[in-house]
């Protein structure tokens, strides 16, 4: 297991945007250490986000993300915001030659028509 760098999460909370941060709060929230959700809360409130809006962002999450088998939040596989959606799709060679299918997760900004 790697150890926990209080320095680094630090630095990267800051550099995150509101909306990774909120994910990463909420959605995310199992799978953290507590010192990285202190340091993520802390960086929220540094930039005016209330509770308020973490628990309408947690409600949001809520019934909408898709789990694995452990229980833990799965990942757009198109960036890092959490899947709503699951669908069959085909592994692409350069992103142009089909390969193989496989199933694609997407989040609602990636969630095809």
């Amino acid at each position: 297991m790697i150890p926990f760098d209080a320095h680094k999460t630090l630095l990267n909370a800051r550099q995150a945007t509101t909306e990774d941060l909120l994910d990463r709060v909420t959605a995310y929230r199992d799978g953290m250490e507590p010192e990285a959700i202190e340091i993520i809360e802390m960086e929220l409130r540094r930039r005016g986000v209330g509770a308020d809006q973490i628990e309408q962002a947690q409600s949001e999450h809520a019934g909408t993300v898709m789990r694995d088998a452990s229980g833990l939040p799965m990942r757009c596989s198109f960036c890092p915001r959490p899947a709503i959606a699951q669908r069959s799709g085909w592994h692409r060679l350069w992103g142009r030659i089909p390969l193989f299918p496989r199933h694609l997760n997407y989040c609602a900004e990636h969630l095809p028509q």
